[in-house]
């Protein structure tokens, strides 16, 4: 009985111990798959890691491959830009003295075309100087020739004191008072019109005549200067042998003072040629008739003859100058 009891109380150490030792290799199994588990873990991250490094490494090198063959690219493209940069910079430098030399071309044309425009303007004024100089010279000497022809029918008893209508005679000459506001030139065309010429004075009894019958606010005749010395001139080219200027007259001081009119105390004074009077003189010669005992009219030449209204049937109306 004793035995039997005794033997059992060894046996519960024994089971005991077993027990232990299950636990322990169940926890040594446990804590082994564990470390299993973790270093299996570990090992797929690794080799996860290991995979991704190699791909940055794979893209970062295909990236370092890109960026070296755009940057051989961009260096090519430099140069290509550098050298296309130097051709357009010899090119403009090109151009800059293809236009220096157009501009010193252009100079000498436009140079040479003012000369040449200076050269014409100076021939045609030379030219129409020389026009209007024979014009006058050509008006002096009709003049001239129907004067002496006058003196001759005079010589022969002709009688020289016909004048067109609304003229008056004086002396063989016919005078018309015009009315009406014109400038000097404007008058002296208004008298080439009718034939005749702004006034030329030459004695005190014609300024007495023309006195009486001129307007009282001042008439335009036919004197001007046409150069810078101061000269006065008649229209007609007839000597200046008398003058019956206002006390101070002409007056130098005042440029452009190159017209002279006829004051209604009959004196003279110079005024600007633009300046518009109400009045104007024009004369001509006076027409002659054979003496009343001859009758006819068939001796008198073709220009001697008057028209019913007493007008010379005109030579060809002068050349405005």
């Amino acid at each position: 009985m004793e035995e039997g009891q005794y033997s059992e109380i060894e046996e519960l150490p024994r089971k005991r111990c077993c027990r232990r030792r299950t636990q322990i290799v169940l926890l040594g199994l446990v804590t082994a798959a564990l470390w299993a588990g973790l270093l299996t873990l570990l090992l797929l991250w690794h080799w996860d890691t290991t995979q991704t490094v190699k791909q940055l490494e794979e893209r970062a090198a295909r990236n370092v491959s890109q960026v070296s063959k755009n940057l051989e690219r961009h260096h090519g493209d430099q140069m290509a830009q550098k050298s296309q940069s130097t051709q357009i910079w010899q090119d403009l430098e090109e151009l800059r003295a293809e236009q220096q030399r157009l501009k010193s071309q252009d100079s000498e044309l436009s140079w040479n075309l003012n000369g040449l425009q200076a050269d014409l303007s100076s021939f045609k004024s030379q030219e129409l100087n020389e026009r209007n100089a024979a014009s006058d010279l050509l008006e002096r000497l009709r003049e001239e020739v129907m004067k002496l022809r006058m003196e001759l029918q005079v010589s022969n008893g002709f009688v020289c004191n016909m004048c067109p209508e609304k003229w008056i005679n004086f002396q063989r000459k016919c005078y018309y008072f015009g009315k009406g506001t014109k400038q000097w030139l404007h008058a002296r065309y208004a008298c080439e019109d009718m034939e005749g010429q702004l006034v030329s004075i030459h004695s005190p009894e014609e300024q007495d005549f023309l006195t009486k019958h001129a307007s009282h606010t001042g008439s335009w005749i036919g004197l001007r200067n046409l150069n810078l010395k101061g000269e006065f001139i008649w229209v007609d080219g007839s000597p200046v042998d008398y003058s019956n200027w206002a006390p101070g007259e002409p007056t130098s001081q005042s440029q452009g003072k190159d017209c002279v009119m006829m004051r209604g105390s009959s004196h003279w004074n110079n005024a600007f040629c633009d300046r518009k009077l109400g009045a104007w003189v024009c004369d001509r010669l006076a027409t002659c008739a054979p003496p009343a005992s001859e009758g006819s009219t068939e001796s008198l030449g073709p220009e001697s003859r008057s028209s019913p209204d007493g007008r010379l049937p005109a030579p060809s109306a002068p050349l405005h100058s």
